[in-house]
């Protein structure tokens, strides 16, 4: 492959010093030959001489002359020039290794190598001029993204290839939408012509699909570079338009952009882009032009790198307001909405929940509503974290508690969560429309570092649910399962008539006390009977949730009650305090149960009676 060099053995001296003089001489050469005496002609294994008492030869070879610009040949002398148009004295040489600077191929394969006004025999890289041209011709397109061309590799150079036959194939369908479609005049289409943009439409949708297939860097610089192109199409002026969503082609531009967007700013969160790389495709969107009507999202790419000074200072906890002074200015953890959700997303993929926490508790957004649903759910992340008690806090806040936003199948997850200190494998949150917790029907399991509650702060927890948020206090679902926290299937022993008679007062005014969101629980009032106190205390409040308004279905909320049925008579007790309620609830009671078992019930005096056979799993006897 190499040209031998018929002066003998040789010694080769790489160097590539850019900070070398101007001419290129032998000092600035990357490729020199030391002549030394020849002794052999063939590769051969010498004599060891000693030349030195720590140096000796045993092995020599010819130097190969290795491929090199034209400009570092070490045959033919190469003339430096600002001479383009034609060859300077000896540029037009070559040998069979020389490669032509501006193409990047073999000198004897360059068209221009000595043409007339642009001979690339003379070009070297020392030449702002040829340095350009040199960019220009291998970069093509990507030059706008500002690439250099140790930044490219296979994935970018196909990427550019697929990108310029894209704008050739746009460039004729939108020349195609502009002359309109004949559909025959008509009183309210005079000129008989349909300006349809949907084929142009489903052509860069399908653009965009190929794009997705696209290693990261590659996918992102073809997703800006078709947008690039469309962003310029606009409407024809005082056209009849299809009724067709797309037909448009300023709505249909915006939805395009909408994707491109909402792509680019996934790969910016999610994928492994370098801060570099971030940096100049957010250049290259803000180059571009933006109509009247599209201006507002500009700065739609203005994420931060995930090692930004101040996000990197949230996280870690450094910063707890989000505000962050520079050089006397200010800096505000202010992010779009999108970017928001993303972080969170990829914050609960690596499992890293105290982060998250810290980061929603000082992020700012363009939508406040669903940011504020977002950090509802910062007690869920606790729970993550392994920290039940950290999670139980965080639901009551001295302000703006999320407690009191609570939906009531969000609430039983909680209280499934500090019961048994398990969670669902795979639970995450996930936006659409609303910031919900999705997790499959698959098997519980347990939480590292996690210990469930002390059922007196899980009675606590609930019964401060309960008041301030109504669609739990009204959920009969979440009055089962709160009972059934408190009344294992094992019957609890009937507490003495007395503890009886004294539980009403206590419980009355645990329930009773407003101030403040808290619930206190007397020490004294559970260390005799502590499960009968809870059982009591929870038996209490539904009391009052019946006498307050109808309970529908009644029958699941009694039946937790069934092992317990001295608890049950405690509570017709407590509301025979407002007979006309429990008479209507007696009839609520029976018209629930005939519609379902045809079993009609009498409540007289805190006792229940069958007037015919009961259903099994009902309220016995």
């Amino acid at each position: 492959m190499g040209t031998a060099v018929d002066t003998g053995e040789v010694i080769i001296i790489l160097s590539d010093d850019e900070d070398a003089e101007e001419n290129i001489s032998f000092s600035d050469q990357s490729v020199v030959l030391v002549e030394v005496e020849d002794v052999k002609k063939s590769d051969s294994a010498v004599a060891p001489v000693a030349l030195d008492e720590d140096l000796v030869i045993t092995f020599s070879r010819r130097a190969e002359v290795l491929p090199h610009a034209r400009y570092d040949c070490p045959i033919h002398v190469f003339t430096v020039t600002d001479e383009i148009g034609a060859p300077a004295a000896g540029n037009q040489l070559m040998c069979d290794q020389c490669f032509c600077y501006i193409c990047d191929k073999l000198a004897s394969l360059c068209e221009m190598w000595c043409c007339s006004g642009l001979c690339h025999c003379n070009s070297h890289k020392r030449s702002d001029f040829w340095n350009n041209l040199r960019n220009s011709l291998l970069l093509g397109g990507l030059q706008r993204f500002n690439l250099t061309l140790s930044e490219l590799d296979s994935h970018l150079r196909h990427a550019e290839t697929m990108l310029q036959s894209f704008k050739l194939r746009l460039s004729a369908k939108f020349a195609s939408f502009l002359r309109g479609e004949t559909c025959g005049p008509s009183d309210w289409n005079p000129k008989g012509l349909v300006f349809n943009y949907a084929p142009v439409y489903e052509f860069v949708s399908s653009f965009l699909n190929e794009a997705d297939q696209q290693e990261g860097r590659a996918a992102a610089v073809l997703r800006l570079g078709a947008a690039e192109v469309f962003i310029r199409h606009f409407q024809v002026s005082g056209s009849y338009i299809s009724h067709s969503p797309t037909a448009n082609a300023v709505e249909g531009r915006l939805v395009l952009l909408q994707r491109v967007i909402a792509s680019v700013q996934r790969q910016m969160v999610m994928s492994s882009l370098t801060p570099e790389f971030i940096h100049k495709l957010q250049e290259f969107y803000q180059k571009l032009f933006f109509p009247p009507e599209l201006r507002h999202m500009k700065s739609s790419l203005c994420v931060r790198p995930w090692d930004d000074v101040l996000l990197v200072s949230v996280l870690k906890g450094q910063n707890v307001s989000g505000v962050r002074k520079d050089k006397g200015k200010k800096d505000l953890l202010i992010e779009q909405i999108a970017v928001v959700l993303l972080r969170t997303e990829l914050l609960q993929q690596q499992h890293r929940y105290r982060e998250l926490v810290r980061y929603l508790r000082v992020v700012e957004s363009d939508d406040s509503k669903l940011l504020q649903q977002v950090r509802d759910l910062i007690p869920f992340f606790f729970c993550l974290d392994g920290s039940l008690p950290g999670g139980l806090h965080s639901l009551f806040p001295a302000v703006n508690a999320p407690a009191a936003r609570l939906t009531p199948r969000l609430y039983l997850f909680y209280l499934r969560l500090f019961t048994t200190a398990t969670a669902p494998p795979l639970a995450t949150v996930r936006v659409s429309g609303s910031a919900q917790v999705c997790f499959s029907d698959a098997a519980w399991q347990p939480m590292k570092d996690a210990v469930p509650l002390p059922a007196d702060v899980v009675v606590r927890f609930a019964l401060r649910v309960q008041r301030c948020c109504p669609a739990v206090f009204a959920d009969s679902q979440c009055w089962v399962s709160l009972l059934q926290v408190v009344n294992p299937p094992a019957a609890i022993p009937e507490p003495p008539l007395k503890f009886l008679h004294e539980a009403k007062d206590v419980v009355g005014s645990i329930l009773l006390d407003q101030r403040g969101s808290n619930v206190q629980i007397p020490r004294s009032f559970q260390e005799v009977y502590p499960d009968q106190a809870l059982l009591l205390l929870v038996t209490a409040a539904l009391g009052q949730r019946i006498l307050r308004a109808a309970l529908s279905p009644a029958l699941p909320v009694l039946n937790t009650l069934k092992g317990n049925l001295w608890a049950l008579g405690w509570l017709w007790d407590s509301l025979s305090s407002s007979p006309e309620r429990l008479g209507s609830f007696s009839q609520e009671l029976s018209q629930e149960a005939g519609a379902t078992t045809g079993l009609i019930l009498s409540l007289t005096r805190g006792s229940i009676h069958t007037k015919q056979h009961m259903t099994p799993g009902l309220i016995p006897d």
